[in-house]
C-alpha cells in the first residue's frame, strides 16, 4: 500500500506547504473578521476624514487591491485544492484496496463455512446410516425374539 497522507504530507515541497497555510489563513474567521475591520475603516476614514481623502468614492484604490488580493490568492487556493484532491484519491484507493482485501477475506471465510457445513453434513448423513443399520438389527432381532417365544397358533387348532 501507499504511504498514509500524513507522511505524503510532510514529504511536500515548500510551495505545497506554504499554499496550504495560506489557503487555511485566508479561509479562516479571523482572516475575514481582520479583513472586514479593515475594509470598513478603509472606507469609514475615506468618507469622513477631516485631511485627505486618499481614496475617494468609488474607492478605486481599494478595488485594485483587493483584486491584486484575489489574483495572488486564487493560485494558491488552487494548489492547495489540487494537493487535497490528491490526498483524497490517495485516501479513496487506500480505503478501496482495504474494502477488497476485507471482501476476499470474508468470501474465504463463507468458503471455510461452506466446507465445514458439508463435512458436518456428511458426518450427519453418515450416523444416521449407522443409526439406520443399527435399528434394522435390532428390528431384526426383535423380530426373531417374537417368533422364537410367541409361535403362531395354527389354524387348524383355531376353527
Amino acid at each position: 500500500m501507499e504511504k498514509p497522507s500524513k507522511q505524503k504530507y510532510s514529504e511536500s515541497s515548500r510551495g505545497q506547504r506554504i499554499a496550504d497555510v495560506v489557503t487555511s489563513t485566508v479561509g479562516s474567521w479571523r482572516f475575514i473578521i481582520i479583513q472586514s475591520s479593515l475594509l470598513g475603516l478603509w472606507i469609514l476614514l475615506n468618507i469622513i476624514s477631516w485631511i485627505k481623502h486618499w481614496d475617494e468614492y468609488p474607492f478605486i484604490l481599494l478595488n485594485l487591491a483587493l483584486s491584486f488580493q484575489a489574483a495572488y490568492a486564487t493560485p494558491f487556493i488552487l494548489m492547495s485544492q489540487n494537493r487535497q484532491s490528491e490526498i483524497d484519491r490517495d485516501k479513496a484507493k487506500q480505503d478501496l484496496d482495504i474494502d477488497l482485501k476485507a471482501e476476499e477475506e470474508i468470501e474465504s471465510l463463507h468458503q471455510k463455512i461452506d466446507s465445514l457445513k458439508d463435512k458436518e453434513i456428511a458426518e450427519l448423513i453418515h450416523l444416521l446410516n449407522v443409526q439406520n443399520q443399527s435399528i434394522q438389527r435390532l428390528e431384526e432381532m426383535l423380530s426373531r425374539e417374537i417368533r422364537a417365544n410367541h409361535p403362531e397358533p395354527l389354524a387348524d387348532a383355531v376353527g
